[in-house]
């Protein structure tokens, strides 16, 4: 296996973790009322959409990106390549889906749109949480290191 610096680590969990800080933003901003105020209620979600595809963007570069952790592990263990390229696909399809939401969600939002937003971005925070353990799996499948939830 490809030696990874406890540096390294460390910095892929606090990328991890500010994730997952947005992820919560973006649950809570979605939990809030909608009801009578569609576009204060639109544009707290935009705001929690811009900054989870910022920081997902970010993810897949330190992912994907040269000299990346997918590089990493494939360097030390081609064995774990399917579950790269799983994790690598489903970057495509969640980074499409926030970039559609991001837009749908330019402001005004109006009430006929509320509820179909709400269970968009709700259905990608599952996703979003499901790729985030299977990458939490590889990386210590890979490194037999917890990189932990992020929280």
């Amino acid at each position: 296996m490809e030696p990874v610096t406890t540096t390294a680590l460390h910095a892929l969990a606090l990328r991890r973790a500010e994730l997952r800080e947005s992820i919560g933003a973006l649950e809570a901003s979605l939990a809030a009322p909608a009801s009578g105020r569609p576009v204060v209620w639109g544009e707290r979600v935009h705001t929690a959409l811009v900054t989870v595809a910022g920081d997902f963007r970010e993810h897949i570069a330190v992912t994907e990106g040269d000299g990346g952790l997918h590089q990493a592990i494939l360097a030390g263990d081609l064995r774990l390549a399917n579950a790269v390229d799983a994790l690598t696909s489903e970057h495509h399809l969640i980074g499409a889906e926030l970039a559609a939401l991001v837009e749908d969600t330019e402001p005004p939002v109006t009430a006929e749109d509320a509820p179909q937003v709400r269970e968009r971005a709700t259905r990608l925070l599952g996703i979003v949480v499901g790729h985030r353990q299977r990458g939490a799996d590889l990386i210590y499948e890979a490194y037999q290191t917890d990189i932990g939830g992020g929280d």
